[in-house]
């Protein structure tokens, strides 16, 4: 599942013997309800899934080869033992998940593509058999997504495309661990496993907000965990300076979301809007600036910042982490027990979508 921070965003959607055995009858679902666009779409999708299982290996297979790099043999090491300790202590479902390797030759294992109106935070959404409605549509190609993205952006959206390095295909297959992420620091290759394992504990259909938020707040905690646990203080405490500035990211980036919902709801003309609209563009820029001096010059969300900021890449902020207070909050009222903070998420997912949102912000006011 899919973070659109720092530099790099994370999303979600598709291993082993039983899983491919599922596909065929996946293949003819997709065709039964869907046109000829939709076809190739999940013609591609379910092409690109099967493609990396077929070239994924056992992570023993490369812990075994003299081929290995020391490297790599130290990260897949490293895996082995976030999963054990992501179902031991954080009570996640890993079974056979991340115990197969692909390497990728690209960066990304996927591209997602967002869209929103022009003059609307109210993002577009793709909806899927099984998986629900989502506000992004993945592709393995970056080509492919971007042809998509000009498609949409012709007919009048704000887009933007973004390369994602891991998924979750939500329990259906069994995840490989891939290249586009198996090189990262020891707490990012944490956060990304077990948010993406968190994905396959609990996933209310049509509801990415709560999907997304709730995967953070769990991968969150459990970071703060292992850190604990392996006794690292210099890293606990640089985790917990990088949560502050992402908090502050966070707050800056919401802030500008209620301005352009009032310059969009008001009754001036599309050319002024559109001319206020770049001049409040502007005005987030120079506020990071602000943010990057008081970091000291230096800033994670850089690149975040240089691209052409839209409706639809300030709405994943909000797909990623308009919840997460409010998941946090309830986390602590659980006293950061994380099965009974499970259990309450649950019941939760057993609620109408405003009346789950409605819940969790009455907690935080």
């Amino acid at each position: 599942c899919n973070k659109a921070i720092r530099t790099r965003t994370r999303a979600d959607r598709k291993n082993t013997v039983t899983g491919l055995s599922r596909t065929p009858l996946l293949l003819l679902l997709f065709i039964s309800l869907c046109g000829c666009e939709s076809i190739g779409y999940y013609r591609q999708a379910i092409g690109g899934h099967l493609s990396l299982l077929h070239r994924s290996k056992p992570i023993s297979h490369y812990l075994s080869s003299e081929q290995t790099s020391a490297e790599l043999k130290s990260q897949l090491r490293k895996v082995q033992a976030l999963r054990q300790f992501a179902g031991q202590e954080l009570l996640l479902p890993v079974k056979k998940q991340y115990s197969r390797y692909v390497s990728l030759d690209r960066n990304y294992v996927v591209w997602n593509v967002f869209a929103a109106p022009e003059f609307s935070l109210q993002p577009k959404t793709w909806c899927y058999p099984v998986a629900g409605c989502a506000s992004y549509r993945g592709y393995y190609a970056e080509a492919t997504a971007r042809r998509y993205a000009a498609k949409l952006q012709a007919r009048g959206y704000d887009v933007y495309v973004a390369g994602i390095a891991a998924y979750s295909t939500l329990g259906w297959f069994k995840d490989p661990v891939l290249s586009s992420f198996i090189y990262r620091s020891d707490v990012d290759l944490a956060d990304l496993l077990f948010h993406e394992l968190a994905h396959q504990l609990l996933y209310i259909k049509d509801d990415t907000p709560f999907n997304e938020s709730f995967a953070t707040v769990v991968a969150r905690e459990g970071v703060r965990h292992w850190l604990q646990q392996r006794g690292v203080k210099a890293a606990y405490d640089t985790f917990v300076t990088d949560q502050k500035k992402q908090q502050a990211f966070i707050e800056l980036v919401t802030s500008y979301r209620e301005l352009f919902s009032n310059l969009y709801s008001s009754n001036l003309d599309d050319e002024e809007k559109r001319r206020q609209k770049a001049v409040l563009i502007n005005r987030l820029k120079l506020d990071h600036q602000k943010l990057k001096d008081r970091w000291g010059g230096q800033s994670d969300y850089d690149g975040w910042f240089e691209q052409d900021i839209n409706n639809a890449q300030l709405n994943t902020v909000a797909t990623y982490f308009d919840l997460v207070p409010a998941l946090a909050h309830l986390l602590v009222q659980q006293n950061n027990d994380l099965s009974a903070f499970y259990r309450e998420c649950a019941r939760l997912a057993h609620l109408s979508k405003q009346q789950r949102y409605d819940l969790l912000n009455s907690h935080i006011h």
